[in-house]
């Protein structure tokens, strides 16, 4: 896609991205019980690909007691905890030291209901652009998402479906049993495009037409990889993520009686 060029298809990451981001609610939680940031994430990103909570995003364990008891268990790995201390001194420039700190406690239980919480807010920035972008009429619109299955009739199953209605489609990791990055998904999110552009009389949809907008660098990577344009959307700066959405679009996308967060 040149730069005179529109995309035909948009693609969207869920969390950070079309709503609060569930990381806020990780730093909040580091932050209230003295834990050094960064940590909780280093743990779930290194216990990939099966740890717990990867398993979970991939559909292949319920959220029950036992998916709690793994991942507390995943997020006090003393070997973790030890490179992790180790990465800390290097980025300090200090020596490294013999003594590494206790590990901290975690209720993982707590955490991870908290990032549900969180992340049920929409974004203030990009909600009411989806919404513009899919009046508009002018692109197809996905959701590509690394997700949990939540409880038969818990009520964040409402917020998913109310989410689900502004798209036009919605592929899910723990649905489709393929989580982002792995190159699968991206393949699949082709093949979803290209369907509804049939239905829309729309000639097929090739990787170089869709711009995905993500807030990881590896599931970016991904996507760059697989031919797809891409946008990085930074914890606390999606403002900026839409600015650059209507450079590409062409559409006023921000409300302008609306004051900068």
């Amino acid at each position: 896609m040149s730069q005179s060029q529109r995309p035909v298809g948009l693609l969207f990451d869920i969390g950070g991205v079309c709503v609060v981001s569930p990381f806020q609610a990780i730093l909040d939680y580091e932050i209230s019980q003295g834990i050094p940031p960064g940590w909780i994430n280093f743990s779930i990103s290194r216990t990939s690909p099966e740890g717990s909570w990867h398993r979970l995003e991939r559909g292949e364990i319920h959220l029950d007691k036992e998916f709690f008891s793994a991942f507390n268990k995943d997020l006090q790995r003393p070997a973790l905890w030890r490179e992790f201390q180790e990465r800390l001194q290097r980025n300090q420039a200090r020596g490294l030291s013999t003594t590494v700190p206790p590990l901290p406690e975690i209720d993982a239980e707590y955490l991870f209901w908290e990032m549900m919480r969180v992340s049920r807010a929409p974004d203030p920035y990009m909600f009411p652009a989806l919404k513009k972008l899919k009046e508009s009429n002018k692109f197809i619109i996905g959701a590509l998402s690394n997700t949990v299955i939540f409880p038969d009739g818990h009520p964040y199953n409402e917020d998913r479906d109310k989410l689900v209605a502004r798209f036009d489609f919605f592929l899910s990791s723990a649905h489709t049993g393929l989580r982002k990055p792995d190159p699968r998904i991206y393949e699949a999110a082709i093949k979803e495009m290209n369907q509804i552009a049939k239905t829309k009389g729309i000639d097929a949809v090739e990787a170089s037409d869709i711009v995905f907008l993500d807030d990881i660098g590896e599931n970016l990577k991904a996507a760059k990889k697989a031919g797809m344009e891409t946008i990085k959307v930074t914890l606390g700066k999606t403002y900026d993520a839409v600015k650059e959405l209507e450079k590409i679009t062409g559409l006023d996308l921000l409300e302008t009686d609306k004051a900068r967060l």
